[in-house]
């Protein structure tokens, strides 16, 4: 746990401290920035409070003293609900504005993890609870340069993969031999196996207008062939699998298995390409000018440039999401669309832009890794300008 570090920013956020509650492990953030392990079973709820100045401070019930044993400050022990409440109380004493792991109107899923019953409960005692999404961000978003490091080194595996595929991909069709999609996901799958890569899904293989499905899965029995003059989207994410800090690399490339893509198809993904740029260009120039930008900003710059093509009735989702640990990360998203998100772009962080154009017969997706350093942002692995043409 980065004691002080926490409490710098709380201080610098002017909030009294963060308050940490869990039940049953519900809440993975709140172990992850802890540095907690418990080494038996959490069933009943305990509650951890970091001041932004002074000692630490828990409550724990006396079934399981040990959840909270390898955290520093005293810890207040409750068995009955009246106990427990009282003990809340105290633990909070005074201290006016706090952060949890909460988002108002969900507007930042990836952090509402309280539910609504312990934050009436935390309000009783004239206490305000605000969200910890920028906190999470500071202390969960943020790559190390080793991460950074490994998140380079599974690009260059991905992009590898990738071009190996649509290899693959190519040589059947020409050759007239059967393939499907379902083949294709499985050859990628063996190659991240063979290259030192794990991913917590296959990726997606959707050709024609199953590239219009945002999450195509190809059913292992069924799957839609790939022949001449099909359209196909490939989707990869995938980390190192022999580091536990690996971050993801993920993208979205297209190809068409002919000589010459058709207009309607060619036009559709350079309205994507426009986009992505113009998404690109806006990060960048914001990070040179040491300009607060926020992540609702960039999904807008993307959009109002696919609406500006006359396209906007063909999106379908935001613009990108955050990358970590986990494929989608707990950082800021690049997004106005699904959610208002109102989390600023901060430096050492990493996240997709990935627009889409998903019509009645095919679908078009763009997708690359933007990381963001203190007065620059760089594209982390190769990127796409028109269709693959395999």
């Amino acid at each position: 746990m980065k004691l002080e570090s926490i409490q710098r920013e709380l201080r610098k956020a002017g909030l009294d401290g963060w308050l940490f509650f869990d039940h049953h492990e519900r809440d993975p953030l709140a172990y992850r920035v802890l540095g907690l392990k418990p080494s038996g079973h959490v069933s009943r709820r305990w509650y951890y409070f970091i001041p932004a100045q002074g000692d630490p401070r828990g409550l724990v019930h006396q079934v399981e003293p040990h959840v909270l044993a390898a955290l520093p400050g005293t810890k207040i022990p409750y068995a009955r609900w009246q106990e427990q409440q009282s003990g809340l109380q105290q633990l909070l004493r005074d201290a006016k504005k706090v952060a949890m792991q909460y988002s108002p109107r969900c507007a930042v899923p990836y952090v509402a993890h309280v539910d609504a019953g312990t934050i009436e409960l935390v309000r009783s005692f004239s206490v305000e609870v605000v969200s910890s999404a920028e906190l999470i961000q500071e202390f969960e978003a943020k790559w190390t340069p080793a991460q950074l490091e490994m998140h380079l080194e599974a690009g260059r595996r991905v992009d590898r993969i990738r071009a190996e595929a649509f290899d693959f991909i190519q040589q059947a069709t020409r050759a007239g031999n059967p393939l499907d999609e379902y083949g294709v996901q499985q050859f990628v799958m063996r190659r991240f196996q063979e290259a030192g890569l794990i991913t917590n899904h296959p990726p997606i293989v959707g050709a024609n207008v199953n590239a219009a499905d945002s999450h195509y899965a190809p059913p292992e029995t069924g799957s839609a062939p790939i022949r001449r003059g099909d359209l196909v989207l490939l989707d990869l994410w995938a980390k190192l699998s022999d580091e536990p800090s690996a971050v993801y690399y993920d993208i979205t490339w297209m190809a068409f298995c002919g000589n010459e893509v058709p207009e309607r198809m060619r036009q559709a993904f350079a309205v994507v390409v426009g986009a992505r740029d113009a998404g690109i260009r806006l990060v960048q120039a914001a990070a040179a000018a040491g300009r607060v930008l926020r992540g609702f900003e960039v999904d807008d710059a993307v959009r109002g440039h696919i609406e500006s093509c006359g396209m906007g009735a063909c999106v379908r989702h935001r613009t990108g999401h955050s990358i970590g640990r986990e494929v989608h990360g707990v950082g800021a998203n690049m997004d106005n669309f699904e959610t208002h998100d109102e989390r600023p772009v901060i430096p050492w962080t990493c996240f997709s832009i990935e627009p889409a154009l998903y019509l009645p017969d095919f679908g078009v997706r763009t997708e690359i890794n933007l990381f963001v350093e203190e007065r620059s942002a760089r594209v982390t692995g190769e990127m796409q300008r028109e269709f693959v043409l395999l």
